[in-house]
């Protein structure tokens, strides 16, 4: 009976010792436990406060579009007064290209040392001697024009 006694106490104290460190593992499970709760509330507060702060911007992108849909028709409207009201004019035609002191108007020519250049009396253009026509008196001038005045003289 002691025998069996003593194999009791030492099974008591083996499921003592079993249970103190299940104990210690229960209570460090609580605290973990607790951890993980207080990390799950700051990262569900976190989440609550970027889906606010994301709501704030999407609510001001929408008005700044909206601004930006009115001010474009705006500028539609603007732009629709402003070419009625030009719809009338003529636009001029603009002046001729300043001709190259270095080439003939009408060939393109290259003037050099014997070429010579002329100036031609009606549009001041320079011309070479086979694009130009001697109009006596009244110097020469460019075929173009020499052309263009024989038409209207006609």
């Amino acid at each position: 009976a002691r025998e069996e006694a003593r194999q009791s106490q030492q099974q008591l104290q083996v499921q003592r010792r079993e249970m103190t460190q299940l104990q210690e593992q229960l209570s460090r499970a609580r605290q973990d436990g607790e951890r993980w709760a207080l990390a799950l509330q700051r990262a569900q507060r976190e989440a609550l406060e970027r889906e606010a702060t994301r709501g704030a911007e999407q609510a001001r992108q929408q008005e700044l579009i909206r601004d930006m849909k009115g001010r474009l028709l705006e500028l539609l409207r603007e732009k629709d007064a402003l070419w009625q009201k030009t719809e009338g004019i003529d636009i001029p035609n603009p002046s001729p290209a300043p001709h190259s002191a270095g080439l003939c108007a009408c060939c393109r020519k290259d003037f050099r040392l014997l070429s010579r250049r002329y100036s031609c009396r009606l549009c001041q253009g320079k011309v070479c001697h086979t694009c130009s026509v001697d109009m006596g008196k009244q110097g020469r001038c460019c075929l173009l024009c020499y052309q263009q005045g024989h038409l209207q003289a006609s």
